[in-house]
């Protein structure tokens, strides 16, 4: 009977103290699901303008093409250049065929980087002018990185059929 007694107080004890620890379960956690990077946007950051000037070419164009003037905005995307481009002042006759952004300081010459993608015969001025956008979708993430931080070593230049080195002119800098 000691022994039963025994057990006995031994249970009322365990009981009174809340008994055997119990087990915790983790509660589940909703693990992270990936989400896709946000397409990038313009903003100021990526966006350039140049003046572009017939006086600004090297050599200065002097003849009736050096009316033309205008104005281009380039926004970079991490792979793209897209340039909007106003034309105006030129004469009647005058065709533009191309434009590109070269590497070059004002004054300076230099090489194609980045071709607008504006091919002879795309565009039509009327009264001198014209307005349009083209997008190079296919333009070097380095190469932009490199005109994004140094936008006064790039000009934009557009060519005529008259001045195929290049009738327009204007160093990049920020918008």
């Amino acid at each position: 009977m000691r022994v039963f007694a025994g057990i006995a107080a031994t249970a009322i004890l365990i009981a009174a103290c809340g008994g055997t620890a119990a087990v915790s379960t983790p509660t589940p956690t909703a693990s992270p699901t990936a989400t896709l990077a946000p397409t990038p946007v313009p903003t100021v950051a990526n966006t350039f303008k140049a003046d572009l000037k017939a006086a600004n070419e090297n050599p200065p164009i002097t003849d009736a093409e050096a009316t033309c003037s205008g104005t281009a905005t380039v926004t970079f995307t991490s792979t793209s250049a897209k340039f909007d481009v106003s034309i105006t002042g030129c004469p009647a006759a005058t065709a533009i065929n191309i434009g590109h952004i070269h590497e070059g300081a004002a004054g300076v010459n230099g090489g194609v980087k980045i071709d607008s993608t504006l091919k002879a015969g795309d565009i039509t001025l009327t009264g001198g002018a014209v307005t349009f956008s083209r997008t190079n979708s296919a333009a070097d993430p380095a190469l932009i990185t490199a005109i994004m931080a140094n936008p006064a070593g790039y000009y934009v230049n557009f060519h005529s059929t008259a001045h195929g080195g290049g009738v327009i002119r204007g160093q990049l800098s920020k918008a």
